[in-house]
């Protein structure tokens, strides 16, 4: 018996003859947007943390690192890098990063950056690209990009500039209890504007605020990846997914941060809101020409929530945040109350669908942003609506001006 794979042939005998079978092929001819990456679920490696930033020439580039049982993500986690000339239509894969995992993109005065960690809960490090990202520093000492050493948390954030300071939302990930999400404790990181950002003693850390068993009536089981967001009245927040097992209604949490840097407080009776997809990972990012914040995130319709399925891993069964099958772009004036503006992404297969951990920037009239997405892929589809089989990348055009048609409002 012979087995070849891709465009060759398999070759099964039967009652003494050789029959030609042609091998499963990919099919990418319904994935929404433009394929930057995929991996297929059979390989036991999954595509995760997209993130975007558009360099100052106007080039795209886009990073995503690599999870799952055949990864390397608990040892030394890979990222690779990609760019576009021509707007997203065509990615190329420039360079391949070991020790790079939930990572973010950003430019800071004209030097492109990547920010996160070296693996599954490992050091806080960053690197920079003086070339588009064809090449990138090592972070092997705290003068070269080794920030933190610790267990660390995270996700490809918005890296915000205020107060002629960057700040970064992270969690610490080293909690006495070691349940996922009972482990993160809240925090940012920050480091003045004009710092060498490769050198730790630039970054400071707020304190940590703990997971606290009584939230939420008892049924609070952790918040993780942080917005840095500049609030009204100056105020500045980290702004988390709340990971609540009571209901399907979802919830962000607003942690005060104190300009300075080092303080990190939470108001327990007003610091729990009502947010549209607050049970995974969404970006905000604050619009000046429309004075609104806007995040693109996993709503739950509520004809959804009853559909909810039964996944066989016992840790994901029913839990809101495994319904990643809608994306859709919600706003607010004062980041406490939500409005659900347009449904940008859907799909009725829940179990198997996700468009998720989306990383967006705005540009000009439109949004681009880059999906995490689990899709059918014509070799048997996504490993389930998390284990993610390909990386996408979408526009959303005149976002303002086709958005202010509100479907549902979610407010207290």
């Amino acid at each position: 018996m012979k087995f070849r794979i891709g465009l060759l042939t398999v070759l099964f005998p039967f009652a003494g003859v050789w029959f030609n079978q042609p091998a499963a092929q990919p099919n990418f001819a319904a994935v929404p947007g433009v394929v930057v990456a995929h991996s297929p679920a059979a390989s036991g490696i999954y595509l995760g943390s997209p993130s975007i930033a558009i360099l100052p020439g106007g080039d795209y580039v886009a990073s995503h690192d690599f999870f799952g049982p055949s990864s390397s993500e608990n040892v030394k986690a890979t990222s690779r890098i990609f760019r576009s000339s021509d707007k997203g239509k065509h990615w190329k894969q420039v360079a391949d990063i070991k020790g790079a995992f939930w990572s973010k993109l950003f430019v800071h005065r004209g030097v492109l950056y990547l920010i996160g960690k070296d693996k599954h809960y490992g050091n806080q490090v960053i690197r920079k690209s003086l070339d588009k990202g064809d090449t990138w520093t090592e972070p092997a000492d705290s003068n070269s990009g080794l920030l933190f050493r610790g267990r660390y948390h995270g996700g490809a954030m918005p890296v915000l500039e205020y107060k002629d300071r960057l700040w970064w939302g992270a969690e610490d990930a080293g909690g006495a209890n070691k349940e996922w999400g009972k482990r993160f404790g809240a925090m940012m990181i920050s480091a003045p504007a004009d710092a060498d950002l490769l050198k730790a003693a630039s970054w400071t850390k707020t304190n940590v605020l703990w997971f606290d068993s009584t939230y939420l009536n008892g049924n609070f089981n952790g918040w993780l990846e942080g917005n840095a967001v500049l609030g009204p009245n100056d105020t500045l927040w980290d702004v988390l997914r709340v990971d609540d097992r009571s209901s399907f209604d979802q919830k962000a949490a607003l942690v005060r941060i104190s300009h300075d840097g080092t303080t990190a407080s939470f108001d327990t009776t007003n610091g729990f809101i009502p947010f549209p997809g607050g049970s995974t990972k969404f970006a905000i990012l604050y619009d000046p020409k429309s004075r609104l914040y806007w995040t693109l995130a996993n709503y739950i319709p509520e004809g959804e929530k009853a559909k909810a399925p039964d996944y066989p891993e016992k840790r994901w069964k029913r839990r809101s945040s495994m319904i990643r099958n809608t994306l859709a772009l919600c706003s607010s004036p004062d980041l406490r109350h939500w409005n659900v503006n347009k449904i940008v992404l859907q799909s009725e297969n829940m179990a198997k669908t996700g468009f998720q951990y989306v990383d967006w920037q705005m540009e000009g009239k439109d949004i681009i942003f880059l999906s995490r997405t689990a899709f059918d892929d014509g070799l048997g589809g996504a490993d389930n609506s998390h284990n993610s089989n390909f990386i996408t990348f979408h526009r959303v055009k005149n976002f303002r001006k086709n958005s202010r048609h509100i479907l549902v409002s979610v407010k207290k």
